[in-house]
């Protein structure tokens, strides 16, 4: 059985030993190992890092953006052979994971405008003699921790840029899904990147802890819970490192009474049930304006939840793969258990979903619970499962107020026809990222990724611009060139440019 190695400084290792299993979530077998980084393999990968740093950062920017353009190339030509890796180790559809894929390219194209996007500031004469401009310079060493859902995606959203920005970077990717990780590192190696610039080191909570811990890295980005992600701003940011940690969601659609129900429904499908519910982007509750669209809405979603097709990802043409661990379906298990529980309507119920022939494979159905209140855990916790919760409420005024009170604030979205209320919705909802008739308003590549309250912990937002000052820190210079033989007295007040 093969194991997944590290990649440092160019090369595969399997470290301390330490591996754990990974599973095809299809059919419940473990399909290969992981190798597991003790703090040892972390700081070989440091040290790496610490030296490819000087001549990285002083090569120019043009030179960089070439290798992420020949890295976009690579990508696009091994599409298939990535989106098959996925699927296999998260169980995703095909589909999904070449979707994923594109996303991640486009960060890719993004961080090949390098040259652009690291320009200066500059103004001239700011004073008698004196010009003044800005400089973005890398901070060094940066790192990555990244999760099981997205294992391309998520990473592309922060190496590329972080890489052309001039820095060296340590990736921790999911343990649960790595291979795919470790293609994508190596195409890029492929294309040109020196080595030690970028090394992969898988591992659990020892090899995170290295990563902060070690005075050498200089910032952490992470995505994935909100008590991990506090976890390692805390830690991250006492030790004087910059931080951004983007944590959990519980993610509202607010359908008011002159929405386009067929296409709410058709959005509602694929933002709730897409990749099992496992996105930090998913729908999981609609909230209803009104018993009238409520109900209108469980007439014609109900049908369609209970069509859904259900199999291995492998295979093309499903909706839904399996959850990617037997843990995971055992939880999502046990919040419709307490749903039903506490009183929700249970409309669809996806426990005890088989596949012919994947009788072990961790599957669920999707589920629509109705008739859901603010209290009720599947309300208020973020499940990461195909579960759909319909909540009615009398006006706007008050879904905006329940999506406001809640402690996540990562999307949101409004189905309506009505301008106002989706100009009122987009000014007033306290949350990071809002869509108007758009069910996953995951910005694009050129703006920025990030959630409010405790979806987020830190002030930058991923990739696009608030990437950029993430991974740069800004060096302001001020410059005097005096006119020749002349000569002036000394200045005893601050100085100023009157």
């Amino acid at each position: 059985m093969s194991t997944v190695p590290h990649l440092i400084n160019g090369e595969r290792i399997t470290g301390s030993g330490r591996t754990s299993d990974v599973f095809n979530p299809a059919t419940g077998e473990v399909s290969g190992k992981v190798a597991l980084a003790d703090r040892a393999t972390v700081q070989q990968a440091i040290d790496v890092a610490k030296a490819a740093f000087p001549a990285w950062r002083n090569t120019p920017p043009a030179k960089r953006a070439q290798v992420m353009f020949r890295f976009k190339q690579l990508l696009e030509q091994n599409e298939a052979r990535i989106a098959e890796l996925i699927s296999r180790e998260h169980g995703k559809t095909i589909e999904d994971a070449a979707g994923e894929i594109k996303r991640g390219i486009e960060n890719v194209e993004y961080a090949s405008a390098a040259p652009e996007v690291l320009k200066g500031e500059y103004s001239r004469n700011v004073g008698p003699n004196i010009d003044a401009w800005s400089d973005f310079q890398p901070l060094g060493v940066v790192a990555g921790i990244t999760p099981f859902n997205f294992p391309a995606m998520v990473p592309l959203w922060m190496y590329p840029l972080a890489i052309v920005c001039g820095n060296c970077f340590i990736l921790k990717p999911s343990e649960r899904d790595p291979s795919s990780t470790l293609l994508i590192a190596e195409l890029l190696l492929e294309a040109g990147l020196p080595k030690g610039v970028l090394s992969v080191v898988h591992g659990d909570k020892e090899a995170v802890d290295a990563l902060i811990e070690a005075p050498e890295v200089k910032a952490l980005s992470f995505v994935g819970s909100t008590p991990i992600a506090e976890y390692i701003y805390s830690e991250g940011t006492k030790r004087g490192k910059r931080v951004q940690a983007l944590g959990g969601a519980k993610n509202h659609a607010v359908l008011m009474p002159d929405a386009d129900l067929d296409n709410a429904v058709s959005a509602l499908m694929g933002a709730a049930y897409g990749s099992c519910g496992e996105r930090c982007m998913a729908i999981s509750v609609a909230v209803c304006v009104g018993d009238q669209i409520a109900d209108a809405l469980v007439e014609k979603i109900v049908p369609q939840i209970k069509a859904l097709k259900i199999g291995a990802g492998t295979n093309s043409g499903l909706d839904m793969g399996p959850l990617v661990t037997a843990a995971a379906r055992d939880k999502v298990s046990g919040y419709i258990d307490a749903g039903v529980a506490a009183g929700a309507k249970l409309l669809v119920d996806g426990r005890g979903f088989s596949v012919p022939g994947h009788e072990n494979g961790y599957f669920l159905g999707g589920t629509l619970f109705d008739r859901v209140s603010n209290e009720m855990s599947i309300y208020t916790d973020e499940i990461f499962g195909p579960v759909l919760c319909i909540v009615r409420v009398g006006s706007l005024e008050e879904a905006m107020q329940l999506i406001n009170d809640h402690e996540y604030g990562n999307g949101t979205c409004i189905f309506t026809r009505d301008g106002e209320a989706a100009r009122l919705f987009c000014d007033e909802i306290e949350v990071g990222m809002v869509g108007v008739n758009v069910p996953l308003p995951v910005p694009v590549s050129y703006h920025s990724f990030g959630g409010w309250k405790r979806s987020l912990f830190g002030d930058l937002h991923a990739y696009g611009p608030d990437g950029v000052r993430f991974y740069t820190k800004r060096k302001a210079i001020t410059q005097r060139w005096p006119a020749r033989k002349s000569h002036e007295a000394a200045q005893f007040a601050f100085p100023s440019n009157g």
